[in-house]
């Protein structure tokens, strides 16, 4: 069990948090539209992994992307957007396939995605990963490399991997049909998943899209049942329910100014992981990772310039 009052241990490597997947365009409207009338859309670098990995490193601590992108001049903005940011680009793999796209209205709620994939799900184990996966203290991954083959077998190896190296294992379980390999059941398989990872945290819609509609405490009860240590629900302006399976506790938002959601959860990620690794009790973690999403919330675009973890942690009197 992790206890809210406990820091987390982890073990003396090189590199702090490996981020796998995707590695994507997002392209998001001009204007507040969730009909996709909008007449201009502004490309952003996206992916919820890569989102994560250039925040770490601005909040203060050091990453380790592995994704795949295409050949194409897309995939070249993504890999120079990535230097630009200072992370290392040789887990960058390259594909003849096109690279991945998310078009997304602009919202202050919820953003609707429509999904255009081809170089993402061709991720490779290669011996460059093999390493960083030994050369590192968290890894983290989401719902997207795992809903297609052949990236899914890449994704159950680093797992395996994990657990013999005794990484933190953090899982983002934003399931959503679109994305899905046809033919399967994707649902049973992101539940059957969760019991080989310690954190996730699901938002209201990917619960709702796991299990049903349901009051949030039931919803934490069913995560927790699926055996998982940590559960983060992110509840939007209502804020969040974490529980260990012996505790619950309730996180209200710090966001008071919101003018893009894209990316916010991301952002949590990043405070969280940043605080962990920096020796923060698991309470501050989470606190911190609400404060880095809020201050996110303010700007336009899924990463955005971050300042160090502390100075954040000034801000909101943390």
């Amino acid at each position: 069990m992790i206890g809210f009052q406990d820091k987390l241990i982890f073990e003396n490597k090189a590199n702090d948090l490996l981020a796998v997947g995707e590695l994507l365009v997002d392209m998001i409207s001009n204007e507040y539209d969730d009909t996709f009338q909008s007449a201009g859309y502004t490309k952003f670098p996206g992916g919820s992994p890569s989102n994560i990995a250039i925040n770490v490193r601005k909040l203060g601590i050091s990453s380790i992307m592995v994704s795949a992108v295409g050949e194409d001049g897309f995939g070249g903005f993504l890999v120079d957007r990535l230097r630009g940011e200072g992370l290392e680009t040789q887990g960058i793999q390259r594909n003849p396939n096109s690279t991945s796209m998310v078009v997304v209205s602009k919202s202050k709620s919820t953003p609707t995605p429509i999904f255009y994939r081809g170089a993402d799900y061709h991720l490779e184990y290669t011996p460059f990963l093999d390493e960083a996966l030994k050369t590192s203290r968290i890894v983290h991954f989401s719902c997207w490399p795992v809903s297609k083959t052949p990236s899914r077998q890449t994704i159950e190896r680093i797992i395996e991997e994990a657990r013999e190296q005794r990484m933190l294992i953090g899982f983002d379980p934003n399931y959503h049909s679109g994305i899905w390999q046809k033919g399967e059941d994707g649902v049973q398989y992101v539940k059957n998943l969760i019991s080989r990872v310690d954190i996730i945290k699901p938002s209201e819609d990917d619960a709702e899209r796991l299990f049903g509609k349901d009051t949030p405490f039931r919803q934490l009860e069913k995560f927790l049942k699926l055996g998982v240590k940590l559960v983060i629900l992110t509840l939007g302006e209502n804020g969040a329910i974490v529980s260990n399976g012996s505790e619950t506790r309730i996180f209200e938002t710090l966001a008071t100014d919101i003018v893009d959601t894209t990316g916010a959860g991301d952002s949590f990620w990043s405070g969280f992981y940043t605080a962990a690794i920096k020796g923060y009790t698991l309470q501050e973690a989470l606190s911190l990772g609400f404060a880095v999403s809020a201050f996110k919330l303010k700007h336009m675009g899924a990463v955005v310039d971050l300042p160090k973890l502390e100075v954040i942690q000034k801000y909101y009197n943390l």
